[in-house]
This record gives structure tokens, C-alpha cells and sequence, in this order.
């Protein structure tokens, strides 16, 4: 071969593997991408911002309003008016009547009632009238409407708001884990299809060769029929293998692609993510990490906290008060400017009650019915609390083992791939037989596809850990505080 050629054909090889390395993806790329541009990811970000501006809706109530209400009315229609005398006529009216309000209103979280500053003008004009015109005002008035011994939403919301927020940021981080297990869960998919395929073609070679190599044998008699059909019968299902190796290829890349939001129609090269991040970890150390950060444990909370809630909501309900006080000047007159010429003194004083005397037994069914659900309630979260525990340390006591899983059937994979090379050289010299070559590639292609499941087995339970703790291990990092917005 010439130096030319030579040249030519090295240029080519680094050209293909610069290709492949461009192509190539690692299992980090897949899952940036998936947190990034995944539909799934989208959603997630989508419903973090409808809870942030849920909370800030809450926060809005507590805060004071001005508001502008009015009621312009028209009418012109004939209608019925009784007369003293027991008679009815029907006159034709004509007349407006419009009220406008200009209002600071107040909540009053510690109490549940409202305080407001209010401005009012009233103007009524009847046109079948010549001085039918009138106008009426406040000027301004304070105004107290206060419910007693009532629910109070506002005080409760106050505590069960702020947890239910805080909570959603955390599930979000969560949600963003999930979504990196899942990836897992894919690329090992397409890694094991890319796998299969590379295994299947290899074989189809081999038995090719082996096929040729036999049916040489068969021509100068050193062979049977009965083994040269064997190894026809093993090519051809090695064609079949490939085939099928090409379509569960297809099928995984497309799943793949369209978890991640990827577009693009090239082939997906994915690089095994062999090297195993090294670190100790404790059940002590997980449960720490999981009460502090998990949404989950905020969420207990806040459960316990909505239960009480119901029975207060239960205690209001027995019987209704309520209490408003207005103060302020007024007037009327026949002109705009009558109101505020030396307006009259304002008070209003009401107490409404409604007392249940008699309901048999309605509120102390309620209130029954309200305390039995709080205890359900607590009976439910111990339990909850039991179980999500049980995870974390079942998760933890068998991360070992699959890190043991991984060096054992890395080894299996060397030994069972060396294992083959014997047998297959010792096929070729005629030392052993098809039937024994073919039991040494079954071994070899079940060694490789047992590392690529303990490999999957353990990144899966890598992100699940992070998952259920907020916290990576590998770098020692918290991967959500509380100070985050």
C-alpha cells in the first residue's frame, strides 16, 4: 500500500471519529436537555408560576383596596300605583336614579372583618317633575362590619398559604428529578437497544464467517450435514436479531427524542456512563436530608393544620353574628353643592343574630363529623410519614448492593467476552464443536446486556435518591433552600 493510501485512509478514520464524538451523547447532555426542553419540564415550570401567582393572589387579600362601584338606572314605562282610596292608576315615569361609591376598604386579618373609608352620592331625578331633582351624600364615613364568633379564612389561610407555596417550589425541584430519572430510564432504553444492535451485528458477522468456515469443512468432509444446517439456522437468526435490533433501536430513539424535545433526525450515539460517583451514605444522613427538604414533610404540616381548619369551620357554623357601625356626614339637597354645605352627622349602629333554637342535633353532628376526619386526618400522616421513611432507608440500604451489582457484572462481562475469544479460537482450530462456541455467545451478549441493567439500575436509583432527599450526595450539595424564589 502506498504512502498516499495510507494517508488517505488515516485522514478518513479521525474524520469518522471526530464525527462519532460530535454525535456522541452522555447521559448528563440527555438529562440537561430533559430539564430544559422536555414537555414535561415546560409543564412542570408552568404549573411552578400559576402557584406563584396563586400566592400572590393570597397575599393580596390582606392588603387594602380602593374601589369605585357604581349603578346608573334609567326608566321610562307606565306603572301600577295604588291609591289611597283602594284605586290604581297608571302614570307614565320618567326617572333616573344612580349611585356612586369611592371606598378604601381594609381586612382585618386577626379579627376576619373589614374597616373602610367610604364616599357615597345618590342623585335621583324625576322628569315629570319641575323641581324634581335630588341629590344625597356622604361626605365621607368610617364603616366596621365585624362577624363574631365566626370562621375566620383570613387567619387561617395566613398559616396553611405560605406552607402550600413553599411546597410547590420544593415539588418543583422534585418534579425536575423525576424528570432526570425518567431520562435514565430512556437513554438506558436506547443504550441497550444500541447495544443489541452492535451485539446482533457482530454475531451476524461471526456466524457468517463461522457458516463460511463450516460449509468449506462440509465440502471436504470433515463435517456433517446436521452441523452445517446448525450453524445455516444460526445465521439466519442472527439476520433476524439484526432486524429486530434495528426496530427496538428505532422505536427507543423516537421515545427518547420526544421525552427530551429533540427535533433532529440524526442518529443518536450515547456514551455509557461507566464512571460511578463515589460517596458514603448513612440512613441517619438521608432522613436528615429528607425532613428538612422534602415538600412531602411540609406537607404534613400543612394537612394537620387544613384538619383544624375544618373544625373551626364546623365551630362558626353554630350560630351567626355579626356587628357594623358606620360614622360619618351626609346631606341632600336639590343641587351637588347642597351635600357639602354643612352635612349632618352620620351613626348606624346594627347586631344581626342568627341562633339555632332548635336543630336537632345538626351542629354537634357536624362538629363530630369534623373531629373524627382530624383524627383520620392525624391516623393518615403517621402513616404517611411511616411509609415515605420506609422508602427513603429501603432506597438507601440498597444502593450498596447495586453499587456491588455493577463491579460484579463488569467482571462477568470481561471473563464471559474473553471466555468467547478462547472458545472461538478453539472453534476455528477444531477443538470444540458449534453447540459449545454457540453457549459461549449466549453467555458473552447475557454478560454485556447484565452490566447494562445494573448500570441502569443504579443511575435510576441515584436520581431517585436525589429525588426523595433534595440533596446529591456525589457533590454535597443541597439542590433546593428555602431562600430560593
Amino acid at each position: 500500500m502506498s504512502k498516499k493510501l495510507v494517508y488517505l485512509f488515516f485522514s478518513v478514520a479521525v474524520s469518522m471519529t471526530t464525527l462519532q464524538a460530535q454525535d456522541s451523547l452522555s447521559l448528563d447532555d440527555i438529562i440537561i436537555r430533559a430539564k430544559g426542553e422536555s414537555p414535561a419540564a415546560k409543564q412542570a415550570e408552568t404549573r411552578k408560576e400559576n402557584r406563584y401567582w396563586q400566592f400572590r393572589v393570597f397575599k393580596t387579600n390582606y392588603n387594602p383596596q380602593l374601589r369605585l362601584n357604581g349603578s346608573p338606572s334609567y326608566q321610562k314605562a307606565v306603572v301600577e300605583a295604588p291609591q289611597p282610596d283602594g284605586t290604581v292608576e297608571y302614570p307614565t315615569v320618567e326617572q333616573t336614579n344612580n349611585y356612586l361609591n369611592l371606598g378604601l376598604l381594609q381586612p382585618i386579618p386577626w379579627t376576619g372583618g373589614t374597616i373602610s373609608a367610604n364616599s357615597n352620592l345618590n342623585y335621583f331625578n324625576n322628569f315629570a317633575l319641575d323641581d324634581g331633582q335630588l341629590w344625597r351624600g356622604d361626605v365621607m364615613n368610617l364603616r366596621l362590619d365585624q362577624p363574631l364568633f365566626s370562621f375566620n379564612p383570613l387567619r387561617w389561610d395566613k398559616k396553611t398559604e405560605p406552607l402550600r407555596y413553599e411546597e410547590s417550589k420544593r415539588e418543583f425541584v422534585e418534579q425536575m428529578e423525576f424528570i432526570s430519572q425518567e431520562a435514565v430510564d430512556r437513554f438506558f432504553d436506547v443504550m441497550q437497544a444500541q447495544v443489541s444492535l452492535q451485539i446482533a451485528q457482530f454475531n451476524l458477522a461471526n456466524n457468517d464467517t463461522i457458516y463460511k468456515i463450516e460449509q468449506g469443512r462440509y465440502n471436504i468432509g470433515t463435517t456433517s450435514l446436521d452441523k452445517l444446517l446448525q450453524v445455516e439456522l444460526q445465521l439466519l437468526r442472527s439476520r433476524q436479531d439484526v432486524a429486530q435490533a434495528n426496530l427496538d433501536m428505532e422505536t427507543s430513539s423516537l421515545l427518547l427524542r420526544s421525552f427530551i424535545g429533540l427535533r433532529k433526525e440524526e442518529s443518536l450515539q450515547l456514551l455509557l456512563p461507566e464512571l460511578i460517583p463515589q460517596f458514603t451514605l448513612t440512613v441517619d444522613e438521608a432522613l436528615e436530608h429528607a425532613r428538612g427538604n422534602r415538600a412531602a414533610y411540609i406537607a404534613f404540616e400543612r394537612r394537620r393544620i387544613e384538619a383544624d381548619r375544618e373544625v373551626a369551620v364546623a365551630r362558626g357554623q353554630r350560630f351567626s353574628t355579626n356587628l357594623s357601625a358606620t360614622y360619618g356626614l351626609n346631606n341632600t339637597g336639590p343641587r351637588l353643592d347642597d351635600i357639602y354645605v354643612k352635612p349632618e352627622e352620620l351613626q348606624q349602629f346594627n347586631l344581626t343574630l342568627s341562633v339555632p333554637v332548635l336543630d336537632w342535633g345538626r351542629n354537634k353532628a357536624r362538629m363530630r363529623t369534623a373531629i373524627a376526619n382530624k383524627k383520620l386526618n392525624d391516623y393518615v400522616i403517621a402513616q404517611d410519614e411511616v411509609t415515605f421513611e420506609q422508602e427513603i432507608m429501603t432506597q438507601v440500604r440498597q444502593f450498596e448492593m447495586l453499587r456491588l451489582q455493577i463491579d460484579i457484572t463488569r467482571k462477568a462481562d470481561e471473563v464471559a467476552a474473553e471466555r468467547y475469544n478462547v472458545a472461538q479460537n478453539r472453534y476455528l482450530i477444531g477443538k470444540i464443536d458449534i453447540t459449545n462456541l454457540n453457549i459461549a455467545l449466549t453467555e458473552k451478549d447475557d454478560a454485556k446486556r447484565s452490566y447494562l441493567q445494573a448500570l441502569k439500575s443504579f443511575w435510576t436509583a441515584y436520581y431517585n435518591l436525589r429525588r426523595l432527599t433534595l440533596f446529591d450526595f456525589a457533590s454535597k450539595k443541597l439542590l433546593y433552600t428555602p431562600e430560593e424564589k
